[in-house]
């Protein structure tokens, strides 16, 4: 029901918003506003992207818990789509996940409301269920007949 009403709202706050600022700054101005935001929040995703990475990486390497930097890279990425959506609504939402204490405040909310049921690290080495570390001793000889010979530049060629 929520992305229903959503999907309705949205355009129809980007819609009275262009027509305002567009009839109090002209065509023109209002395009290049949009393009601008555009051009600037790719910038800032790509550079809070990349910190979030590491910052992933080293709750990785740590062994600590890595919800929150996948939180944050996943809502740095969603910024990212709406700042390409053109609009300025978008834009606000969109420049708003971009502040570390905004997506802090977010994750905080999204905490509190998420079932986490377990949540588990492995310290070990993965191993298959039925592997007990058994190694089976074989010997083999290789059998080589004339006409197996290789005549290419591989062994794998026969003419």
């Amino acid at each position: 029901m929520w992305l229903l009403i959503a999907f309705i709202a949205v355009p129809l706050i980007e819609i009275a918003l262009f027509i305002q600022v567009g009839g109090w700054l002209g065509l023109w101005p209002t395009l290049l506003i949009v393009v601008v935001t555009a051009i600037i929040g790719s910038a800032l995703v790509r550079s809070q992207g990349a910190r979030e990475m590491q910052n992933l990486r080293s709750s990785f390497s740590d062994m600590r818990d890595p919800s929150e930097p996948l939180a944050n890279g996943a809502m740095i990425l969603f910024s990212g789509a709406l700042l390409l959506t053109p609009g300025f609504f978008t834009d606000f939402v969109g420049f708003a996940l971009l502040v570390p204490p905004v997506r802090a405040a977010v994750f905080q909310w999204a905490k509190k409301r998420a079932n986490i049921q377990t949540f588990e690290m492995g310290t070990g080495r993965a191993r298959h269920p039925h592997d007990r570390d058994r190694v089976i001793d074989g010997e083999f000889e290789e059998i080589r007949t004339t006409h197996d010979a290789p005549k290419g530049p591989s062994g794998w060629t026969k003419h």
